[in-house]
């Protein structure tokens, strides 16, 4: 790195800290920023001298800021070597082992026209489509909760779903349920769970689909969750969606009726599919949001590999209408009337949720009048995970749900 890069890195770092770092030590720039700006800024803070104000906002406007972002999300981005382009397949036989709606296993060579019956019957019913048999085998043990999923796969390290519990002292029955990142490990949240315990609220973090201990021994991806396979990733992602809602029953069970959901990346999806089709999830807190499952995989930096699996054989537009069972903007219109308090959080210069799609989610949210919250990121997706990103995500999730679970 030289002298240049390095003082830009500083620059930068030290331009988040004054401006954006929340709760202590931000400052208040409300004479200074733009309504649409002053959002997400901290109610009070220090005061700052207003040229000292002005040189920070002008390295934002001259796009140094965004230049460095965008190389460190790349640079974060391309860590990983073992990404692997898979064979684009409809997985039809995949729909047909949900059992509704019906889908053929061997469609004939008529494959589109079938998953695209599916999809369209699979909305019409989504509680039907989403609906379960509660698990009768929870196991509690030295922290560690398991359960049989009510989805089976055929994969049996997959079938068993690993969760671990942090009960919070004096949690005045509040808890959470916590979904992980694509690709996280086992260790995914750990320190969000512990983080909301500081804050009186017991969490129950789950391994998702095809995550972890639940890959099958020929992946060392979580591919079989989000992949060129059309049918599998419809299946994974409703295992998922059924799996935190077999994890809300436990919560029920234990006595728990303040009951929450929080979900990061492919979690957020998951996370706001569940809290839509459960009315006892009294609180969603989604991180990183986009409307549609598709746009992500096709336009995202972290999914590339999986685009490229599709080659041309289907459009992003086909994409959005095939995967729309398993996308948000499907199950907004299940939120009105619902006592559910929703935080927004996206990143101003994400690389994976691009911000156009996440302002689609907003605006929706503003639109349709839903009760919810917003909190901006001055960062990308995988810089999310960095500090101080992931000190200011995390502490932002934690007081909402302190406010309103």
């Amino acid at each position: 790195m030289n002298v240049v890069s390095m003082a830009l890195s500083v620059h930068c770092r030290v331009w988040v800290l004054v401006r954006e770092f929340p709760l202590w030590c931000v400052a208040s720039f409300g004479q200074f920023v733009n309504p649409p700006l002053r959002s997400h800024l901290p109610e009070r803070g220090i005061f700052l001298p207003p040229a000292f104000v002005k040189l920070i906002f002008l390295t934002e406007m001259t796009g140094l800021y965004a230049q460095w972002m965008d190389g460190w999300e790349r640079k974060l981005a391309t860590r990983d070597t073992n990404r692997v382009v898979r064979q684009f397949e409809w997985g039809t036989e995949w729909l047909h082992k949900v059992g509704y709606p019906e889908c053929p296993a061997q469609t004939n060579g008529n494959a589109r026209a079938c998953v695209a019956d599916f999809v369209s019957a699979a909305l019409r019913n989504s509680e039907r489509f989403f609906a379960y048999q509660q698990p009768v085998d929870y196991q509690l043990r030295d922290g560690r909760l398991t359960f049989t999923s009510p989805v089976q796969s055929g994969y049996p390290q997959n079938d068993v779903v690993p969760n671990l519990w942090f009960p919070a002292e004096k949690d005045r029955g509040r808890a959470l349920v916590v979904l992980p990142q694509w690709n996280s490990d086992a260790a995914g949240h750990v320190g969000l769970a512990r983080l909301l315990n500081r804050f009186g609220i017991s969490a129950l973090r789950m391994t998702m689909a095809y995550h972890a201990e639940r890959k099958p021994p020929e992946l060392e991806r979580a591919d079989y969750h989000v992949s060129s396979n059309v049918g599998r990733t419809i299946h994974a992602c409703r295992q998922s969606v059924i799996d935190a809602r077999a994890c809300i029953d436990w919560l029920a069970a234990q006595g728990y009726r303040r009951i929450g959901i929080l979900g990061t990346s492919l979690g957020s999806c998951v996370a706001f599919i569940a809290a839509a089709h459960d009315p006892r999830v009294r609180v969603g807190i989604f991180n990183h949001v986009s409307m549609y499952f598709s746009d992500v995989v096709w336009t995202g930096l972290s999914t590339q590999n999986v685009r490229q699996g599709f080659g041309d054989t289907v459009s992003q537009e086909e994409l959005r209408r095939y995967w729309s069972v398993i996308s948000p903007a499907s199950y907004l219109d299940r939120l009105p009337g619902r006592d559910l308090q929703s935080l927004l959080v996206w990143a101003r210069h994400d690389s994976t949720f691009l911000p156009e799609y996440s302002q689609q989610v907003l605006k929706s949210f503003r639109e349709m009048k839903l009760p919810h919250r917003v909190f901006t990121l001055p960062c990308g997706h995988y810089t999310t995970g960095q500090f101080p990103f992931n000190l200011m995500d995390g502490l932002a999730m934690c007081r909402f749900a302190w406010r309103h679970l």
